[in-house]
């Protein structure tokens, strides 16, 4: 029996609880995927998106909805080894990936402030554009809990404002696209440990960027936020999921001031003197 078959009973079988359910219950509860939906589903070559990927593949195969998926990977300058590492992958997991070329490391090593912010600005618009080139609506990222986690904790000790990374957003500058993310409620160590029990190799980071120690300030922040998770984990087993909870149970009545649409209100707007 092909590898890939056990690969895909793992997910449905073994990680039922840890990974499966918890990828149909954010589709479900946050309406990520509808009928008829045309979906480019990214990957990067990492765990984390070749996991989405294969949890979308069983979804349009078992699912009551009917969508299409294209599975895309952007080199934006990988090694041969990297690349061949990624086919490799995509070929023992059975999904059938395309590939295009950008030069996002070539024009990105010439910047000496903020290059991984400057990566990601032209990855996200080289995706758009291949995602209006093949007629997509939405496009699916491989970003999971820990992520979602981290991003808020980021944003209140770095940016003094509380906000997260949502499973689902409308693209700003290009108008009929939206972002998804399946794997919203998904654990980074289930999929450390599916991707252990199927013993799979993936890339890890193959930013040429991290090779030569030229690492932006925003990952090294996001890795000590790791580790504060991890110290207070020690602490409270619950934090992570406290944390994501707290942003679907947010207190208007006890909130300083929001934002909305770029318009700040105080708590004194309606605050009535006894």
């Amino acid at each position: 029996m092909e590898k890939y078959k056990d690969i895909e009973r793992s997910i449905i079988k073994k990680y039922r609880k840890d990974i499966w359910s918890k990828f149909v219950k954010a589709v479900s509860e946050y309406e990520l995927i509808s009928e008829n939906d045309n979906i480019m589903v990214c990957i990067s070559g990492g765990k984390d998106s070749f996991l989405m990927a294969k949890c979308i593949q069983e979804l349009k195969k078992h699912g009551k909805v009917k969508f299409d998926a294209h599975y895309v990977i952007m080199n934006p300058g990988y090694s041969d080894k990297n690349i061949n590492l990624i086919k490799k992958n995509a070929e023992e997991l059975n999904i059938p990936i395309e590939i295009f070329e950008s030069n996002i490391f070539d024009v990105v090593k010439n910047i000496d402030k903020s290059p991984c912010y400057m990566c990601a600005r032209m990855r996200r618009g080289y995706l758009y554009s291949k995602a209006k080139e093949l007629g997509c609506n939405k496009i699916s990222l491989g970003h999971h809990f820990d992520d979602v986690i981290e991003t808020t904790l980021l944003s209140m000790f770095y940016g003094a404002e509380i906000k997260t990374m949502m499973p689902k957003l409308h693209s700003e500058n290009f108008e009929g696209l939206e972002l998804i993310r399946p794997l919203y409620l998904v654990k980074e160590s289930d999929i450390i440990s599916w991707k252990n029990h199927n013993e799979l190799t993936f890339l890890n980071c193959a930013c040429k960027f991290t090779e030569n120690s030229m690492i932006d300030e925003n990952a090294s922040k996001r890795k000590e936020i790791k580790r504060i998770i991890r110290e207070l984990k020690k602490i409270n087993s619950n934090v992570d999921h406290n944390i994501f909870k707290s942003l679907d149970n947010v207190n208007l009545n006890c909130i300083l001031g929001t934002k909305q649409n770029g318009l700040y209100k105080s708590f004194l707007n309606n605050y009535k003197t006894k």
